[in-house]
């Protein structure tokens, strides 16, 4: 594929971008780190210097009240001009352009964060927000709208090629326009009509500040995925209105914060909402941007030239490569790390107040401390398990300059990853395996598969160093009749080593239970029940992505029982008992989803052989260890050997 429409430039006013590919706006949370503006500014130009046609930073308060909360951007004072004029700087010596988004999170801030009340178009309290906001009066809104034109100007004088207006995801100018939100009966609220006055009013009065030469973005909603909330017709119309108001560029986004449809995970289909920003296309004449799950460059040239948009949106895709537009260009797409869209490090980490960064990149948002530094010593490297600690050791130990050799028992590489990427809905897990089998073959790892390592193995006796990577052990419960036949493993079931009948019993109700459950129901499977002590279930499973896990559970018919105790297992069923009361569960077929335990006997057995050796992933931990704990001791033992 040739992208001669990804890679075509496009105009907007006076400042062209040399493609049609936008890094959308993530908040990272670098800001308020420790020498957190060098830790921005190398996160930005890393990927300015990657032929991106605009990056749009993370959303910048253009008011105190507006915040997302002390780790996020801000643009509400003049010394704010001098605070960016570095960022903007060192993006363009890097040769990129970009653009700063203009935020007010309205009652999706948090007053403990703040040390305000949030505000609103009026006091209806968010879902997911433990405050009610204070319902602005005449004043407030006015006010506000100066705030945006200001910061908009603060924005233009620091050097920023462009400013994107936040209206969508549920944001404060999104609370505006939607009728569940907004409540007002001034002219503010009501009508359909008033209630886009004020994004209409922001965009005028942006453009009066900052001239007729600068492009100034629109991020709308097209579609917010909240009952009740504005209609396709009002969004159309509203799309026409911003055009008219002098907006030159209207970037889609889809639903809200608090919507109980998924918008961004795995579990969401590629390209899914395409077709809503094609939609809105065909009632402006100034370009439109369509963003969510589009994660492929070959998918991102398509819907550029079947013309459904006008600019393609990614976001998280640049966390997993920052490379990924360099390497489509130079016809290298097998050596692009693509986003999974699993959440687990990039929304996960920002919801607990933490840096975000990427399991499959750990360099994403450490740029000034990950770099590859050559081995002062080329030696001989044995990994033991390609799981994905391994696979990420195995990798920077090479691009380091050792020379490496990976082995492991299975006849493939992946380790759970494997597992993973046969659940429903988690397939993207195969672009992270195919990724690493490209990173093996082209930096020369010797990758041994079918093999089992021991202490007198050759490869063993050839290594100067060692890790193993030899991942976890499935916990056993205490429960009596463990050993019935009808009793199987987790693993058992993934590799399909053995048969699955009738009715299914699942002893846990973590996320490998929750993902086991799913696997067997797309098995044709519709008699499952999980049982675990605890009475919350998927846990393990990230903040932003354990809701449609459970709920997508509930929808397939899929029983969760938890508090219980167990008491035997027969051949015939569970005894368990619930609520003081015992009872007997008939289950043909009972697995055993309860936990991890370390595997480290291979360690030991080679450190007393005075081997020089290292552990890491679920041979040395199996409590809170997932595929970015993994990943990440890959990457730290690649560079510290």
């Amino acid at each position: 594929m040739s992208y001669e429409h990804l890679f075509s430039p496009i105009t907007l006013r006076n400042t062209t971008l040399k493609n049609r590919v936008m890094m959308g706006s993530m908040h990272v949370g670098l800001e308020g780190e420790d020498n957190g503006m060098e830790k921005l500014i190398a996160f930005y130009v890393r990927r300015a210097k990657e032929n991106v046609g605009l990056i749009v930073t993370g959303g910048a308060a253009v008011s105190p009240e507006g915040s997302g909360g002390e780790n996020f951007m801000s643009i509400a004072e003049e010394e704010d001009i001098e605070r960016w004029t570095p960022l903007t700087k060192a993006v363009h010596d890097a040769g990129g352009k970009i653009a700063l988004q203009l935020f007010h999170a309205g009652r999706y801030a948090y007053k403990s964060m703040n040390g305000t009340d949030p505000v609103a178009p009026s006091p209806i309290k968010s879902p997911i927000n433990p405050d009610e906001p204070k319902e602005m009066n005449v004043h407030d809104v006015y006010r506000t709208i100066q705030t945006f034109a200001d910061s908009a100007k603060r924005a233009k004088h620091a050097g920023f090629d462009a400013v994107e207006i936040m209206g969508s995801e549920g944001y404060l100018i999104n609370q505006f326009i939607s009728p569940v939100t907004n409540k007002r009966t001034d002219q503010w609220g009501g009508t359909f009509e008033n209630r886009i006055h004020f994004p209409l009013a922001i965009s005028r009065l942006v453009r009066e500040y900052v001239g007729q030469h600068f492009p100034v973005i629109f991020r709308m909603s097209g579609l917010d995925l909240i009952k009740d909330s504005t209609t396709d017709e009002e969004t159309l119309l509203l799309a026409q209105q911003l055009e008219s108001s002098g907006i030159d560029l209207l970037n889609i986004g889809i639903g809200w914060h608090e919507s109980k449809v998924p918008t961004i995970s795995m579990k969401v289909p590629r390209n899914h909402f395409t077709d809503i920003a094609a939609n809105i296309k065909d009632y402006v004449s100034i370009p439109v941007v369509a963003s969510n799950r589009i994660n492929q460059i070959e998918d991102a040239e398509k819907i550029l030239a079947e013309g459904k948009a006008d600019m393609i949106s990614m976001a998280r895709p640049f966390l997993a490569d920052p490379e990924i537009l360099t390497k489509a260009k130079e016809r290298r797409e097998d050596e692009i790390n693509t986003c999974i869209a699993c959440n687990q490090a990039c929304l996960d980490h920002v919801f607990e107040s933490k840096s975000a960064s990427c399991i499959v990149n750990p360099e994403a948002g450490r740029e000034l401390i990950f770099t590859i530094e050559k081995a002062e010593q080329k030696k001989n490297i044995l990994v033991i398990g390609a799981g994905p600690a391994g696979l990420e050791a195995a990798r920077v130990a090479a691009l380091r300059g050792h020379h490496v050799t990976i082995a492991d028992k299975r006849s493939h590489i992946g380790g759970q990853f494997n597992y993973s990427r046969i659940v429903p809905g988690k397939s993207e897990f195969n672009e992270t395996i195919r990724y690493y089998k490209k990173q093996l073959e082209k930096l020369k790892v010797d990758t041994v598969c079918n093999t089992s390592i021991n202490v007198d193995h050759p490869l063993v006796e050839e290594a100067d160093e060692i890790i193993t990577a030899t991942g976890i052990i499935p916990r056993e419960p205490d429960i009596p009749g463990l050993k019935e036949n009808n009793v199987l493993t987790y693993q058992d079931v993934f590799e399909e080593t053995a048969s699955v009948t009738g009715t299914v019993a699942i002893i846990g109700g973590g996320g490998i239970a929750c993902d086991l459950a799913s696997f067997l129901y797309e098995k044709g499977h519709s008699e499952i029940t999980l049982f675990q002590r605890s009475t919350t279930f998927g846990r393990g499973i990230g903040r932003t992505t354990r809701w449609a896990t459970l709920l997508d559970l509930k929808k397939k018919g899929i029983h969760m029982v938890g508090g219980v105790t167990y008491k035997k297992i027969t051949a015939k069923g569970l005894h368990i008992s619930l609520d003081d009361q015992e009872e007997w569960i008939e289950a043909d077929t009972i697995i055993t989803a309860s936990g991890q335990l370390p595997n480290p006997s291979l360690y030991h057995a080679l450190s007393e052989k005075g081997k020089e050796v290292h552990m890491i992933g679920g041979a040395s931990k199996a409590l809170g260890l997932n595929a970015e704990v993994a990943i990440y001791d890959g990457t730290m033992i690649g560079r510290s050997i």
